[in-house]
């Protein structure tokens, strides 16, 4: 980056743009209640006030602009009025809708004039409903105050000289972008009034497929060169860190501002294009939190787009997430996504797999405690003197009652209206109906959380216990209910002795396995949601990791105390699909071996595998190199999604001690990147507790044995590529 981002990057960091905030209460309840407004018709009028309220902040050096003043969006109605609109319904989250990610090419391709012109036809088509009709009058509300924020955004720009500005405001986001920079201008003025409007987790979908028309045309014109466009995407980047600390989430940076990248098209034809490269680029330059990069991989994909990736890697931001399109894809369709929507695939704010304006996909209802039910199997099995074959019932039936209950719950879910959010979405305007109201797909998604700890705990009972009858159940029962107090020798056996996920041992991963295999029946059991949709298991953890290990407001699950593994009550639980802390495994190839085995295409609601390298991986030249032959390794052995972190422990200990040293220490979180020093401590300590692999050298490529077709999935069969640890990352207990 030049001196002028750079400078741009540091105010940012520094919260130079806050002097702008203003504090002050746009209260829109008074005459919403005047004027006897309904839901919809409050909606658009927040919409309207925020834009109007919005003070116009120009840089002397930007060229990409809108920072926000007013940081509070305030209520659609009292609080009375609002416990009595949604009395026996079930609200998700805060309430508006979320976490899904509007049709950015449409928005481009027609503007938001040719978005009202759709909407001024439909009502005319509609003009006998009322319902559309008020609908439709709430929506042009909507794109008028957009338009009018452009405009005087425009009119100040001219006054202070900056014609160039002037110009691309009056143009945009009125009309089709005529270059790539009132593309991006346009993108950044109608994400942000998402925010504005009580949205949040507003993804930014394949961002190289819909903005690379624009810069593709620029390049081939000569109006820009590569450095220019990349400076332009530099700035973009910059700008949408802007108001992280505003938007709402479980800790500062879960904001889901993720950006998909590669892939194929909606054709099948190969979507990677100069701009997926730019972006990478520029996301290194830039080395913010946002936006978070996810990039979609297959067998095949470039090595030198994986270099790329892997420098990202280095860096430390937590991202590239990758995703396995061969995996995907198959998975989307299975679960009644057609085979262009799958294709077209991006995701939620962290790993959830969404359609980009079709989609209207509640991605995160809830989790199914693996841990839970396994210990309640254990438990009921042992007191019982049953056989594991009853522990293993016991569980299958906890897991499908858990799915129902989480599910129950939400089948009478309320969406408020979203007029903004419905003239950016696919077919709203042009059938007349809100957004809330449902889009093609209206799936849930359910987390399958912990589930290595949870195989752990039943592969020790297995082993322990009823193979080889080392433990009594008696002595495991009176263990697990004193949390190991005078039971020190058996915990240890329990953490060092039995098997444990993630050494590519069939024993412990068959139970693995099973696992996913109960909690998708249960889902696929479930049948209708309540909105038309099905249920969709995935193998994420999120932030159940903590939450089921240690308690927390809302939780239904009651906090499970000491298990089976030799974890102690209040321990994290391990998180997406990794090995549980501390346990001692062969290496991340191993790791990946573990997880291929399950079948993806029956949970498809995302999860990463998470993988956390030594910054020691990167000390010579040739370990790029290596950590893309990882990342092909991952979709060669058919695994679903790759989560890549790069730690230092020292340095995360000496950020805890000293957070001013260390400013822009940025680490993955789950399915997102964060400052590490803003984030409270349990999730702080449970960064610092992960694994941390190093890549030895030499690492041997993949050998692939044998390819077997298991329904629409690449199953390989792979040995070699074991890593070899250096003595001096092992800690003193054996864990690496």
């Amino acid at each position: 980056m030049d001196t002028r981002l750079e400078t741009m990057r540091q105010s940012v960091r520094d919260g130079d743009h806050k002097q702008w905030r203003r504090q002050i209460t746009v209260d829109i309840v008074p005459e919403c209640e005047r004027e006897n407004l309904s839901w919809v018709r409050r909606s658009a009028r927040l919409t309207r006030r925020m834009c109007e309220a919005e003070q116009v902040v120009i840089g002397p050096t930007e060229r990409i602009v809108f920072t926000r003043t007013i940081p509070v969006v305030p209520s659609l109605y009292s609080p009375s009025a609002w416990r009595a609109v949604t009395a026996g319904r079930k609200l998700h989250e805060m309430g508006p809708i979320s976490n899904i990610c509007a049709d950015w090419r449409m928005v481009l391709e027609q503007g938001l004039l040719g978005r009202r012109a759709a909407a001024q036809a439909a009502r005319e088509k509609f003009a006998a409903d009322p319902q559309s009709v008020e609908f439709l009058d709430a929506a042009i509300e909507t794109i008028d105050a957009v338009l009018a924020l452009a405009d005087r955004y425009a009119r100040t720009a001219r006054e202070r000289g900056r014609d160039d500005l002037a110009a691309i405001l009056q143009h945009v986001p009125g009309r089709r972008p005529r270059s790539f920079h009132e593309a991006l201008q346009c993108l950044r003025l109608c994400h942000a009034v998402l925010w504005m409007s009580g949205h949040y987790h507003c993804g930014l979908g394949r961002f190289d497929q819909y903005m690379w028309p624009y810069l593709q045309a620029d390049l081939e014109s000569g109006r820009l060169d590569e450095p220019e466009a990349e400076a332009l995407l530099a700035e973009f980047f910059i700008t949408l860190n802007k108001d992280s600390d505003l938007y709402p989430g479980v800790q500062q940076g879960d904001n889901g501002q993720s950006l998909m990248l590669g892939g194929v098209r909606r054709d099948g034809s190969c979507g990677v294009n100069r701009l997926t490269y730019m972006a990478l680029r520029a996301a290194l330059d830039v080395s913010m939190i946002d936006p978070k990069i996810n990039l979609r991989v297959t067998p095949d994909t470039d090595m030198c787009l994986l270099e790329l990736a892997a420098k990202l890697t280095q860096r430390g931001l937590g991202f590239p997430q990758y995703s396995n399109d061969d995996v995907v894809i198959p998975g989307l369709v299975r679960h009644g996504y057609d085979l262009e929507d799958a294709r077209d695939y991006s995701v939620a704010a962290c790993w959830e797999y969404i359609i980009p304006g079709k989609g209207m996909d509640v991605v995160n209802i809830g989790a199914v405690s693996m841990p839970a039910a396994v210990h309640r199997g254990i438990v009921q099995g042992l007191r019982d003197g049953a056989d594991f074959d009853a522990v293993l019932k016991c569980a299958a039936d906890d897991i499908s009652a858990q799915v129902k209950a989480v599910a129950n719950t939400y089948h009478d879910l309320l969406l408020p209206p979203a007029p903004y959010y419905s003239v950016l979405m696919d077919g709203c305007l042009e059938r007349g109906r809100d957004l809330s109201h449902g889009l093609r797909y209206n799936n849930y998604g359910v987390h399958g959380a912990a589930s290595s700890s949870a195989a752990d705990a039943l592969a020790a009972v297995k082993r322990m216990v009823f193979d080889r009858n080392e433990v009594s159940g008696a002595e495991l029962l009176e263990a697990l209910d004193r949390d190991y107090d005078g039971f020190e020798t058996l915990q240890s056996r329990l953490r060092t002795e039995a098997p444990k996920v993630g050494n590519h041992d069939d024993m412990v991963d068959s139970l693995l396995v099973w696992l996913f295999e109960q909690f998708a029946q249960a889902c696929e059991s479930y049948g209708d949601n309540g909105r038309g949709g099905l249920l969709r298991p995935g193998s994420g953890s999120a932030m159940y990791y903590v939450w089921l290990a240690q308690g927390h407001q809302g939780m239904s699950e009651p906090v499970v105390g000491a298990t089976a593994d030799g974890r102690r009550r209040g321990e994290y639980f391990s998180s997406n699909l990794a090995p549980s802390a501390g346990v001692r495994v062969r290496g991340p190839i191993s790791v990946l071996q573990t997880y291929s085995k399950l079948d993806y295409s029956r949970i498809c609601n995302g999860g990463p595998v998470t993988i956390e390298l030594a910054d020691s991986v990167f000390r010579d030249a040739g370990a790029i190199r290596r950590v893309a032959m990882l990342i092909r390794t991952f979709a060669q052995l058919g695994c679903q999604q790759l989560q890549l972190n790069t730690l230092n422990v020292e340095t995360l200990e000496d950020a805890k001690r000293h957070p001013e040293r260390h400013k822009n220490l940025i680490v993955r979180v789950w399915g997102w990147s964060g400052y590490f020093c803003e984030l409270a401590p349990e999730y702080q300590d449970q960064i610092v507790e992960r694994h941390v692999y190093a890549l030895g050298e030499p690492v041997i490529p993949v050998q692939v044995k044998e390819i077997t077709r298991h329904e629409s999935k690449t199953r390989i069969d792979a040995t070699g590529c074991l890593p070899v640890v250096p003595d001096r990352l092992q800690r003193p207990d054996g864990t690496y």
